[in-house]
């Protein structure tokens, strides 16, 4: 279970963040995680919006470059300690994980991460063996 996340390459100056998330919401497409990474010369701005063809659509139009890349989303319990149990079983696993981030808000009192692997199928199978709840989709309100 895979959820589209846009990667939007940026040049590294004022403003460009602004103009994206404008342009979202002038088109009411709404965010429901965001991150960015930076280099010297460039950013990767990652989103997970509640309409990816929509919002990928929108922003090539406006000049954007962008992938698109399956993610996986992670029920995390929200205490001490729950992401490492989460991670162990990961690294257990020998599945490397390439970056994560947090989504906005909770599900059921549980946090949600982001996960990307290469090897996404592997990943569920994994969490499903040892019982963690993925988050689809629709639990995020992803059309």
């Amino acid at each position: 279970m895979t959820i589209p996340q846009i990667s939007v390459f940026l040049e590294n100056k004022a403003g460009q963040l602004a103009d994206i998330t404008e342009i979202l919401s002038e088109n009411h497409v709404n965010m429901r995680a965001i991150n960015i990474a930076e280099t010297a010369d460039y950013g990767v701005l990652r989103l997970i919006v509640d309409d990816a063809s929509k919002a990928s659509s929108i922003l090539l139009e406006q000049g954007f470059i962008l992938t698109m890349t399956p993610v996986v989303g992670v029920a995390v319990p929200d205490t001490p300690g729950g992401l490492s149990k989460v991670l162990r079983v990961i690294s257990t696993a020998e599945i490397d994980v390439e970056y994560m981030y947090s989504v906005f808000g909770q599900k059921d009192g549980q946090a949600c991460m982001i996960f990307r692997v290469a090897d996404t199928d592997g990943l569920a199978a994994v969490l499903t063996k040892s019982e963690i709840a993925m988050i689809s989709g629709e639990d995020l309100g992803l059309h």
